[in-house]
């Protein structure tokens, strides 16, 4: 595929090779986890090495990396929440816990699907503007602020089984802001549910069991589209080997967040996307 483009879709993973798709894909898996938003690292890592940019369809489609990574380590959640939904629902008792979270997931879904719709033509359009360094390291220096905030007033003593559904809601509204590049998704939720007052590891469990649907979603639209764009045999094993690296380091990432903040504050985290945003700034600044 000599053009980055295919069918109005950026595609410029296509001209990487393995060992930059290796490298690429292991870090779109640790940073699409992390709080640290995986599209900063995916356009800030290729232009440091001199590597051409991978493309939204490529960050897109390694959310699929992510979702196994995530259902794989919270898979009794899941199977308890499905389960138990589910058999609620047929003995028609609409007010159990697990009908509460599943309704909850569903309802903070609705708003990124909204949205992501809306603005799909922008979000993916090749040479998008809001790929741009400047909106990166803008909107990582405000999360970085939004991060703070929660981590400092928050009260900390919740967890996902005292959630409402207006925390669902409000959950969900935070994670529409993941659609401009630098935001992140899970920084976003991390940070609504920290300043709902949740824990730091429940409000870690809840940003990833909010985020399945939507990351579902988002790499299986992406999968069809490129099917329908008719890439070649050489950028699907190129996205195969981009996939396997990525769950790897997806499943590494929420391990090691989940015993980070077991513990620890996100502290790092804040300190780490402020100082990114203000050399990125500065970065593109002096040229």
């Amino acid at each position: 595929m000599a053009n980055a483009c295919s069918a109005g879709i950026d595609t410029g993973f296509a001209a990487l090779d393995f060992g930059q798709m290796v490298v690429l894909g292991l870090v779109q898996g640790v940073s699409e986890l992390l709080p640290i938003s995986s599209t900063a690292h995916m356009r800030v890592v290729p232009a440091v090495l001199g590597w051409p940019d991978p493309g939204s369809a490529f960050s897109a489609l390694m959310q699929l990396a992510a979702l196994a990574a995530v259902v794989t380590y919270f898979r009794r959640d899941v199977s308890e929440i499905a389960s138990g939904a589910c058999l609620a629902l047929r003995r028609r008792e609409t007010g159990g816990p697990q009908v509460r979270l599943a309704v909850g997931i569903v309802l903070a879904t609705i708003p990124i699907v909204v949205a992501g719709v809306l603005l799909a033509p922008l979000l993916n359009a090749c040479g998008s503007p809001l790929r741009s360094l400047w909106v990166i390291g803008a909107s990582s220096i405000a999360m970085a602020l939004l991060l703070a905030l929660a981590e400092w007033l928050a009260r900390h003593d919740r967890s996902v089984e005292q959630s409402r559904l207006r925390d669902f809601l409000l959950v969900g509204l935070a994670q529409v802001g993941a659609l401009i590049p630098g935001v992140s998704r899970s920084g976003s939720t991390l940070t609504a549910a920290l300043g709902l007052g949740f824990k730091r590891a429940e409000a870690a469990r809840l940003s990833f069991l909010i985020g399945l649907p939507a990351i579902a979603l988002a790499g299986l639209k992406e999968a069809v589209e490129l099917a329908r764009a008719g890439i070649d045999t050489h950028a699907a094993a190129l996205l195969l080997v981009g996939l396997v690296a990525g769950s790897l380091a997806s499943f590494a990432a929420v391990w090691g967040l989940m015993r980070f903040l077991e513990r620890m504050s996100s502290w790092p985290f804040v300190l780490y996307r402020g100082c990114m945003g203000i050399l990125l700034l500065l970065g593109v600044a002096g040229g």
